[in-house]
């Protein structure tokens, strides 16, 4: 049931932007989704990806695997969870509280939102950081500023006041309105593939042919530091999208099939990550061999440059193409979580400014500052609170309600899905019974606890956080909603 004309718009839980979309509006088929991802993969974040995985110590083709495999596999939840969104034309925070209830989905949409909130961040630095190197190259003296920041924020006055002036201009992007991205959106679907390919020959040149490039050994001298390296990486391919993995109703509910979904985002996501991540590999090895260092970010890559015009070129069309990303893909569906709060008296305005200020508080510039970080405490830290989430709700709606829902419920705070004062404390047990066993692993991530303060075994878990915490909520959820 798809029509609105049951719900009341009186209801606390109802706003035009949260209200199923109906039939004749949904009108995404097969190749609008392969085209969104293949945008969304397009990203900075997406060539550090691949690239920090070779600073880390694997070949290329180690890599490429790493990441294809990932993508594949969060492919499933992907799909799976964009089933509701095609049949029921219903929003990712309404969809949740069918398992979560019509006051406790916003739990798993605050969890989706600060993660979100996190992407911004790092998009907001590495276009600040663009906006930084051109500065640098007219005025050399920048980086003999003052320091004005506090040492612990280990921040350069110079790249943090861009950082600061490319955040505003974020902002006053959202107080215009998403319709004045659009244009943007189309400059980056051109400028992107082009810059990357650009970099892809320049590699190639520089480095003398692929050979070289492809035949830059492995770091790792045996496979015990091998597999030790690779499980925490491929949680962190999959932590990657694990976001989308769970909002992905918020795009499906505008397929005009299950089939153009399901077709749109095996030709999409996969394919397009491998492909970009495969020019990150193959630039990021070259630097090795070109300046006897890895240099894992495309922006200090950029500034290495001797003609400063195309340097100033380069950075001034990636801060406009991660403008272009962040309000897209990083402020659009935040900005509607918080709205869930209280769909009311939020307005997206206000979830967009919310999303702006715990982007800066969740520092970025720390998180991108070296691999380990980017992979090991951020992707992976997250993907252990979203899988469990994952997991919740894919055994809710296609094990335990077999893909049958009451739209009209959904928006009902008396409803089926209101549960007890609308919370499902059974979603609640479990999510936290998913998340519990990576919290020792993340604790040593972060240096608060040593590794020796839990056995090895409960630490190690950490590494597959996104895997333990996809089924151990899935089953506990299950063997509890069973339970009359």
């Amino acid at each position: 049931m798809t029509n609105n004309q049951n719900i009341p718009a009186t209801s606390s839980l109802f706003s035009e932007d949260l209200a199923p979309v109906p039939q004749q509006k949904r009108k995404w088929g097969t190749w609008n989704y392969a085209a969104l991802w293949i945008s969304m993969s397009l990203c900075i974040p997406t060539y550090m990806l691949a690239s920090s995985l070779i600073q880390g110590g694997m070949n290329w083709w180690q890599a490429i695997f790493t990441i294809f495999l990932g993508n594949s596999i969060v492919l499933v939840p992907m799909i799976l969870n964009g089933h509701a969104g095609a049949k029921y034309g219903i929003s990712f925070p309404v969809f949740a509280r069918a398992s979560f209830g019509t006051k406790g989905a916003n739990i798993p949409a605050i969890l989706r939102a600060i993660v979100a909130c996190g992407w911004f961040g790092i998009q907001t630095w590495i276009g600040g950081f663009s906006i930084y190197q051109i500065l640098h190259i007219f005025i050399p003296s920048v980086n003999d500023w003052p320091q004005i920041f506090p040492q612990w924020m280990q921040l350069q006055t110079a790249p943090a006041l861009c950082f600061i002036v490319f955040w505003f201009i974020n902002m006053y992007v959202v107080y215009l309105g998403v319709d004045s991205i659009k244009k943007l959106l189309v400059f980056k679907a051109f400028f992107l593939p082009a810059a990357a390919l650009a970099l892809l020959f320049w590699a190639i040149k520089a480095a003398h042919g692929l050979g070289p490039i492809l035949n830059t050994p492995s770091k790792f001298t045996s496979s015990t530091e091998f597999w030790h390296f690779f499980f925490p990486a491929l949680t962190g391919m999959i932590g990657f999208w694990a976001t989308l993995s769970l909002n992905i109703p918020d795009f499906t509910r505008y397929a005009t099939s299950q089939k153009a979904q399901i077709n749109g985002q095996i030709i999409g996501l996969p394919p397009s990550m491998t492909l970009f991540a495969f020019i990150g590999v193959v630039v990021t090895s070259a630097t090795t061999i070109v300046f006897g260092t890895t240099i894992w970010d495309p922006v200090a890559l950029a500034g290495k440059f001797q003609d400063k015009w195309l340097v100033c070129f380069a950075m001034l069309a990636i801060a406009l193409s991660t403008l272009a990303t962040n309000i897209a893909a990083n402020i659009v569906s935040p900005a509607n979580d918080f709205a869930h709060l209280s769909p009311q008296k939020i307005s997206f305005r206000t979830g967009g400014y919310i999303t702006g200020i715990i982007g800066i508080l969740i520092l970025p510039w720390k998180l991108v500052a070296d691999p380990s970080g980017y992979i090991f405490t951020w992707l992976v830290a997250y993907s252990s609170l979203l899988g469990p989430i994952g997991g919740i709700m894919i055994v809710d709606y296609f094990f335990l309600r077999k893909k049958e829902l009451s739209v009209t419920d959904l928006f009902n705070a008396k409803g089926i899905y209101s549960y007890k004062n609308g919370i499902n404390t059974k979603a609640i047990i479990a999510l936290v019974t998913g998340i519990l066993p990576n919290v020792p692993g993340f604790l040593v991530a972060v240096k608060i606890i040593t590794a020796n303060s839990f056995p090895a075994w409960i630490v190690s878990l950490y590494n597959y956080s996104w895997f333990v915490g996809f089924f151990v909520s899935a089953i506990v959820y299950a063997l509890l909603m069973k339970k009359k």
